[in-house]
C-alpha cells in the first residue's frame, strides 16, 4: 500500500476536520467509554491506538492513565496534526495500519486499539492490518477493537446504510455481516468475544476483545 491508499475520516461525506462533530452522531462518549473500559491502560504499558485519528480514544487513554505510553498512528497528516493539537503527551507517528509492527517495532506492544478503522478498508487489507498488530502485540498482549460489527436488525441495517454510502459497500460489507470475529482469529488471536454492541443512528458498534496467541 502507498501512503496515499486510505479512506478519509468521513470518506466521501465531507473533509476530515469535521470528523469529531459527525463521530457525535455514532454515541461516540459510550463507546469510547466502554473501548478505554476494556484496554484498562496500566502505568509503563506500551498502547498503540491505530488509526487513531483526530486523537479523541488516545487522548482518553492517556488522560486515564498518565504513566502509560500511548502511540497514535494515522496515515492522514490531515487528522494526526489536530490530535497533536489535543494530546501533545501522547506519541503520533505518520503510517499505515499494515505498517504498525515496522512504526513501533514487533512484539513491542502490550496493547493495540482500533475504533471505526476496518469497516473503510478492502478485505484484503482487514486481513493485512490484523497480522500487522499481532505482529506489533508481544505474546499474550491484548487487542481491542471498535467497529461496526453484525448488522443484526432491520432497523440497524437500514441506518448502516449512511455508512456504506460513505465508505462503500464493498468494503463495508463484510462487518455487517458479522465477519471481524473470524478475521481476528484467522490473524492468530485467540479467546476473541464480541463484549459490547451499542446501536447508534450509524448502524450497531461492536467492541471486541482478543489476545495474541
Amino acid at each position: 500500500m502507498t501512503e496515499n491508499a486510505f479512506t478519509p475520516a468521513l470518506g466521501r461525506l465531507a473533509p476530515a476536520r469535521f470528523y469529531d462533530h459527525a463521530i457525535a452522531l455514532t454515541r461516540e462518549r459510550l463507546w469510547r467509554a466502554l473501548t478505554a473500559l476494556h484496554v484498562a491502560p496500566r502505568p509503563d504499558e506500551l498502547i498503540v491506538d491505530v488509526g487513531c485519528g483526530t486523537g479523541s480514544l488516545a487522548l482518553r487513554l492517556h488522560r486515564l492513565e498518565p504513566r502509560a505510553r500511548i502511540v497514535g498512528v494515522d496515515p492522514d497528516p490531515e487528522v494526526l496534526a489536530l490530535a497533536r493539537r489535543k494530546a501533545p503527551g501522547v506519541r503520533w507517528e505518520v503510517g499505515l495500519g499494515d505498517r504498525v509492527a515496522e512504526i513501533v517495532g514487533a512484539g513491542a506492544a502490550d496493547t493495540v486499539v482500533s475504533s471505526l478503522v476496518l469497516h473503510q478498508c478492502p478485505l484484503p487489507v482487514k486481513r493485512a492490518i490484523l497480522t500487522a498488530v499481532a505482529d506489533t502485540l508481544r505474546p499474550g498482549g491484548k487487542l481491542v477493537l471498535t467497529d461496526y460489527g453484525r448488522q443484526r436488525t432491520p432497523l440497524m441495517r437500514l441506518a448502516f446504510r449512511v455508512v456504506q454510502l460513505a465508505d462503500g459497500k464493498q468494503d463495508t460489507q463484510p462487518n455487517a455481516d458479522g465477519a471481524l470475529p473470524g478475521l481476528i482469529a484467522d490473524a492468530g488471536f485467540t479467546d476473541v468475544r464480541e463484549v459490547e454492541v451499542v446501536p447508534t443512528a450509524t448502524g450497531s458498534i461492536s467492541v471486541y476483545r482478543a489476545r495474541r496467541a
